[in-house]
C-alpha cells in the first residue's frame, strides 16, 4: 500500500469516528467546466441578489488558490435526515434548520480532522469549508465518487438520497483519489421539475435561484415578496424541500443520530399564528443557535405574513 493509500485511509477512518457519513478525495485540479457553467448560470442573473456568488471566481474553480500547493480535496457527508415530523398547524421550515446551525456543529469537526492529520500523518497545510466560502462543494463531492448532481442541481447519492450537508477540506497533502462519478442516476425522472411550487428549475440541473422558494424565503431581503410570489410558496416559512421530498433516491434516507440536530420545538409546533405573535426577543430566545436565525426576525415576519395572507 503506498504512503497516498495509507494516508487516504487513516483520513476516512477518522472522519468516520469523527461522525461522518461518508469521505471520499478528489485530486485538486482547476474546475475548467464547471467555471464555464457558472459563469453562464451568472450572465443569466439566476443568482439574483446573491452578488457574493460573482465575487473571487477563481477562487472558486481554482483550489490552488485557497491553498497553495493544493494536492487533494477531501469531500465529507454529515446526515441531517430527521425522524420528527412538524404539527400540520407549523409553517414549513426545511429539515435542515431543524436543530442547531450546521456550521456550528461541521467547523469543529473539520478542524479535528486536520489536527489529526497533522498529528498522525506530519506538517500540513489544509483549510475546512462549510458552505460559506467559495468552494464548488458539490462538483468536488461528485468529483470524489460520493454522488451525481441531479436535475434539481442537489448531490444526490444513491445509498443515502441528499438530506445531508457537505463539507470540504482542502490539502496539500497527496491522498489516493477516489473514482469519480461519471453518470447519474435520474434516468427520464422529472419529479423534482415538475413538483417545484414556482417552477425554478428551469432546465435538468439548472435553478433560478430568484424563483426557488429557498431564495424568497432566506436569500432575499426585500421587505415584500416579489409580486407574483406572494402566494406561492406553500406553507414555507424558511427554505423548501419539495424537490428533494419527491426524488425517489430519499427513500433511502435514513434518520440522523446527531443530538445537535435535535428539533428544537417551537420549530416542530408552534403554528402560523404562534409565530407571528413572536416578539423579536421571544423570536431570538428560541432560535438560539438555530439557522433559521439567518432570515432574521422581520424576514420571518415578512415570509410568516404571506403564508397567513394566503389562507
Amino acid at each position: 500500500m503506498s504512503f497516498a493509500e495509507k494516508n487516504a485511509a487513516l483520513v476516512k477512518a477518522e472522519a468516520a469516528r469523527l461522525g461522518f457519513m461518508d469521505c471520499r478525495v478528489a485530486r485538486a485540479t482547476r474546475l475548467d467546466e464547471d467555471a464555464r457553467k457558472l459563469e453562464a448560470w451568472l450572465q443569466k442573473g439566476f443568482h439574483g441578489a446573491m452578488s457574493y456568488m460573482e465575487r473571487n471566481f477563481d477562487l472558486r474553480t481554482d483550489p490552488s488558490k485557497l491553498v497553495p500547493g493544493a494536492r487533494s480535496v477531501i469531500t465529507l457527508l454529515i446526515n441531517y435526515f430527521p425522524s420528527e415530523k412538524q404539527q400540520e398547524a407549523a409553517p414549513l421550515i426545511s429539515k435542515y434548520a431543524w436543530g442547531l446551525d450546521y456550521h456550528d456543529v461541521i467547523r469543529p469537526r473539520l478542524n479535528a480532522l486536520l489536527d489529526y492529520i497533522r498529528e498522525h500523518i506530519g506538517a500540513v497545510d489544509g483549510r475546512g469549508f462549510v458552505d460559506s466560502a467559495p468552494v464548488l462543494e458539490r462538483s468536488w463531492a461528485a468529483r470524489s465518487g460520493l454522488g451525481w448532481l441531479g436535475k434539481n442541481a442537489n448531490l444526490l447519492n444513491k445509498s443515502y438520497g441528499s438530506f445531508f450537508f457537505i463539507a470540504t477540506l482542502i490539502t496539500d497533502l497527496e491522498l489516493e483519489a477516489d473514482a469519480p462519478m461519471k453518470t447519474d442516476h435520474c434516468g427520464t425522472c422529472t419529479r423534482c421539475i415538475d413538483a417545484c411550487p414556482t417552477q425554478a428549475i428551469v432546465a435538468p440541473g439548472e435553478v433560478d435561484a430568484q424563483r426557488c422558494i429557498s431564495y424568497l424565503t432566506i436569500e432575499l431581503k426585500d421587505a415584500l415578496m416579489p409580486s407574483g410570489f406572494e402566494h406561492r410558496a406553500d406553507n414555507w416559512a424558511f427554505g423548501c424541500d419539495v424537490c428533494q421530498d419527491v426524488c425517489p433516491w430519499n427513500r433511502f434516507s435514513k434518520p440522523h443520530t446527531e443530538p445537535a440536530f435535535k428539533p428544537i420545538p417551537e420549530v416542530l409546533n408552534l403554528s402560523t399564528q404562534e409565530w407571528l405573535s413572536l416578539s423579536e426577543d421571544a423570536f431570538r430566545n428560541y432560535l438560539k443557535g438555530s439557522p433559521i436565525k439567518r432570515a432574521k426576525w422581520a424576514g420571518m415576519m415578512r415570509n410568516l405574513k404571506a403564508i397567513s395572507a394566503s389562507q
